[in-house]
């Protein structure tokens, strides 16, 4: 396994607001990713589909999990960094 990357983001937030909207947003999306895998892993669960189909949202059920995982990453470095500066 390589080494993680890190990669540091510099984004401008005007307001409290704009801070609250990004939080909100991601928030969001991290739902929606968490949705499409209980959605998914149901699906798989109960045997829906030819076994090629299976092993296809399997591969989905991890993208989602990822992309979930990720937003986590961000949401909580987001809380770190307002913390600090509070």
């Amino acid at each position: 396994m390589t080494a993680p990357r890190v990669m540091r983001i510099e984004l401008p937030i005007e307001s409290d607001e704009d801070l609250r909207a990004l939080r909100g947003a991601l928030l969001a999306a991290r739902a929606t990713e968490l949705s499409e895998i209980q959605r998914r892993a149901g699906r798989h669960s109960y045997g829906y589909g030819s076994a090629s189909a299976r092993d296809t949202m399997s591969d989905e059920v991890a993208a989602h999990r990822r992309r979930h995982d990720m937003l986590d990453r961000l949401l909580a470095a987001i809380d770190a960094a307002t913390a600090i500066s509070e």
